[in-house]
């Protein structure tokens, strides 16, 4: 048998019941299931199917956790003010936006989402400034829009602290809303840009990914409430509209647009708060435009809709890696 104490240096730790929060390496002996364990990273990295869309769609906005989830506007072909909510196995049909749109906006949770910005109807290129509140059974409007019309900017945050960054067309600007108003935040993007991934929260963003004049970048930003920072490098896979969940420091990308037409990614990406790293597990479809649970974890991210060769009504659940007790074979 593994003499453990002699390679660690120390005594292994003898308790009745698992400690309540481990530490990733930590070592233990259960005297009541008389079993030696451990707390380690358990990678799975996979991508699986879920329930489809009631409604095929891209240029989609969403809201909440892999289980949870909510997804609203978009086109198909048509603009829509349908929302659907997403229970971990099936989506369901809820009330409507009061304001049809697509390439809109979100983020916050299933019961309690903002939706922002967009374009309305067809051919019009100008975005809008509706601003509505989900309160888990009827969208609302707020009495007040974004500071400027915007569309395809990057999210981050709930729906009563909420950051939106960059935008169409290419824009730097950053704004903030507390449950009620706008804010043009001074600080802007280093790099100006539409079709942008983000994540985190209102004072500790991340946006990555995105579109400039004539090219698509993988340039990654980080907010602290006040300013935005370059970080050293980026994205492995340039691109533009793709998805995204997580934190500041433990984030996702997925899908998004490469550039020329056809030219769609699957490419999945892990963040550690410095770089990024391509996963080798892709979505099982190339896709752009799709709607993402915004404040899901890099553990476990739900992308849904989009485009792939029209619009897609799939819906896709990631299982990243975890830290969990496992029980350690010693002979």
């Amino acid at each position: 048998m593994t003499n453990y104490t002699g390679i660690q240096g120390q005594n292994i730790l003898i308790v009745s019941s698992d400690p309540s929060d481990p530490t990733e390496g930590q070592i233990w002996y259960n005297s009541t299931s008389n079993l030696l364990k451990g707390y380690a990273n358990v990678v799975t990295n996979a991508w699986a199917s879920g329930g489809n869309l009631n409604t095929a769609r891209t240029t989609l906005a969403g809201a909440g956790t892999q289980t949870a989830a909510l997804g609203f506007g978009g086109y198909g072909p048509g603009i829509f003010s349908s929302s659907e909510s997403y229970n971990g196995t099936a989506w369901t049909t809820t009330p409507s936006l009061n304001t049809a749109r697509r390439v809109i906006m979100g983020t916050g949770l299933q019961t309690a989402a903002l939706a922002f910005g967009g374009l309305g109807a067809p051919g019009i290129s100008t975005g809008i400034t509706a601003t509505e509140l989900w309160n888990g059974s009827t969208w609302t409007n707020n009495p007040t829009g974004l500071p400027v019309a915007n569309h395809a900017g990057g999210t981050a945050g709930t729906q009563t602290a909420t950051l939106m960054f960059g935008g169409s067309p290419y824009l730097n600007t950053t704004a903030s809303f507390n449950g009620s108003t706008w804010t043009a935040v001074p600080g802007t993007l280093n790099t100006a840009r539409q079709g942008i991934g983000g994540a985190g929260t209102q004072t500790a963003a991340l946006a990555f990914m995105g579109a400039i004049p004539g090219n698509v970048t993988g340039a990654t930003e980080l907010w602290n409430g006040s300013t935005w920072t370059n970080n050293p490098t980026g994205l492995n896979t340039v691109r533009q509209s793709g998805g995204g969940s997580g934190t500041q420091t433990l984030a996702i990308a997925f899908g998004g647009y490469l550039g020329p037409p056809g030219l769609n990614s699957a490419a999945t990406e892990l963040w550690n708060g410095s770089t990024w790293t391509t996963s080798p597990a892709s979505m099982s479809a190339a896709r752009y435009n799709l709607g993402s649970a915004k404040n899901g974890a890099q553990t476990a991210a739900l992308g849904f809709g989009g485009y792939t060769t029209g619009s897609s009504a799939a819906t896709e659940e990631w299982t990243g890696a975890s830290v969990q007790v496992r029980t350690i074979t010693t002979s």
